[in-house]
């Protein structure tokens, strides 16, 4: 067997697991079999013991690993002083963690969440408050929101209106009001629907959910150029794609003109709940006391561990480490992709990649984890891999050993539908049908 084998943790029954979850769980989920118990830095056990390669990292939660010693310190000695304590009294943690965030992100001030979602639900209440404070002095109204096609943004009222996919949508329509769509990476598009009644531009600067796709910076740049036109607020979706994913603090920083507003999670605080809305002074100061709040958001162990985790990244020069990590595994899969006519494009930069095939790509997804390997497949033909940053060149060599063996022993699916994206395209499309697995906020 490809799985090595490790020592059980524990006596579970996976059957009784899985029962629990049948019988009691709402149905949600499309799971494999499998039930992992328990994992180290970048490697995962099941309950049978045996060893997987974390090329997921729990949906780029997981950036440091599993189990990393400094976020398991940190975590004990703060769950031994306070787990929580209300908003309505300072902390020790938050302050410095705001700090260290608007330093690496260029902006002013931060307000903490729970989820990514929640970070982009207070975003667009942020935009739609500035709007309607010019409003009050007598502007015209402007609360009309621009979404990109393609994008998901999250599950709550809110984060859906501006998600594209109608299968997440239209279940619970009719959505917040107000919100039009435009062609990704189309800039005559955005001209034509950018206009003074926008409040608005939502971007995910890598589209991750979407298949890795990025935002071109004609895009960009033009986006940023109407916006401060119009006085409208460009909010950058960073939470997949930000936090050191690309090799870079955040994904924007590739461009010469900063975002209004950013929302992060997903990494923030090594796989505890915690997200972010940060914004420059301009929209910041529109939250007054009282507009907006939260119960359990930007809690004191929460914030401590995630202190301790762009501390990590800082001092153990981690954005050097995805930028050649990356490098190394987009030029083995480059290598893959001459070598397998089904595989259309890689794309991506740092440890944000995705494998777009022209066949389905769940057999591959399962036989990956048949040998070892955690992966997964969004819009039904597009593998992403969101690795750990902690990876070394050897779990590279390692993961194009076992995925070279995966793309050649796996019975190869029909084709898929979708229309090719060519080869090496300067700004390639998402595909016109939107179908992803399992999206999470």
């Amino acid at each position: 067997m490809a799985i090595r084998k490790a020592k059980a943790r524990n006596a579970v029954s996976p059957a009784r697991i899985r029962g629990d979850e049948a019988r009691h769980l709402m149905n949600t989920y499309r799971r494999p079999p499998v039930v992992f118990t328990y994992g180290r830095g970048c490697r995962l056990y099941d309950s049978e013991g045996r060893e997987y390669l974390d090329f997921l990292g729990g949906i780029a939660v997981n950036a440091l690993g599993h189990a990393h010693p400094r976020l398991v310190r940190a975590i004990r000695r703060e769950a031994g002083r306070a787990i929580h304590l209300s908003n309505l009294f300072h902390n020790p943690y938050q302050g410095p963690l705001a700090r260290k965030l608007a330093k690496w992100s260029g902006l002013d001030r931060v307000f903490f969440t729970n989820s990514g979602t929640e970070a982009i639900d207070g975003a667009l209440k942020l935009a739609r408050a500035y709007a309607s404070a010019k409003r009050a002095n007598g502007a015209n109204p402007t609360t009309r929101i621009l979404g990109l096609e393609n994008s998901f943004h999250g599950r709550t009222f809110g984060a859906l209106s501006i998600t594209h996919a109608a299968k997440y949508r239209e279940p619970f329509a009719p959505l917040v009001p107000g919100v039009k769509f435009v062609r990704f990476n189309d800039v005559a598009d955005l001209e034509a629907k950018f206009d003074h009644t926008v409040c608005a531009l939502v971007v995910e600067t890598i589209q991750g959910e979407g298949g890795i796709f990025p935002v071109s910076k004609d895009f960009w740049q033009r986006a940023r150029n109407l916006a401060t036109e119009h006085d409208a607020a460009i909010i950058a979706d960073e939470i997949q794609c930000g936090l050191g994913r690309t090799g870079r603090y955040f994904a924007y920083q590739q461009f010469s003109a900063p975002p209004d507003i950013v929302t992060v999670a997903k990494p923030l605080a090594g796989g505890l709940p915690l997200g972010a809305i940060m914004a420059n002074e301009k929209f910041a100061s529109t939250f007054t006391p009282g507009m907006h709040g939260t119960t359990f958001g930007g809690g004191p162990l929460v914030c401590a561990t995630a202190l301790e985790f762009l501390t990590v990244v800082e001092e153990q020069k981690l954005l050097t480490n995805i930028r050649e990590r990356g490098a190394e595994l987009r030029a083995g899969l480059e290598k893959l992709a001459a070598r397998f006519d089904f595989i259309r494009e890689i794309r991506g930069e740092g440890l944000i990649i995705g494998v777009d095939l022209t066949v389905d790509g769940a057999p591959y997804v399962e036989q990956a984890l048949r040998r070892g390997l955690v992966i997964n497949c969004t819009h039904d033909h597009i593998l992403r891999l969101l690795p750990p940053f902690i990876i070394r060149r050897r779990d590279v060599a390692e993961f194009l050993e076992k995925f070279e063996m995966v793309l050649a022993r796996t019975k190869k699916p029909a084709a898929h539908p979708v229309p090719a994206t060519p080869k090496k395209s300067l700004h390639p499309q998402p595909p016109v049908q939107s179908i992803a697995l399992a999206a999470t906020r």
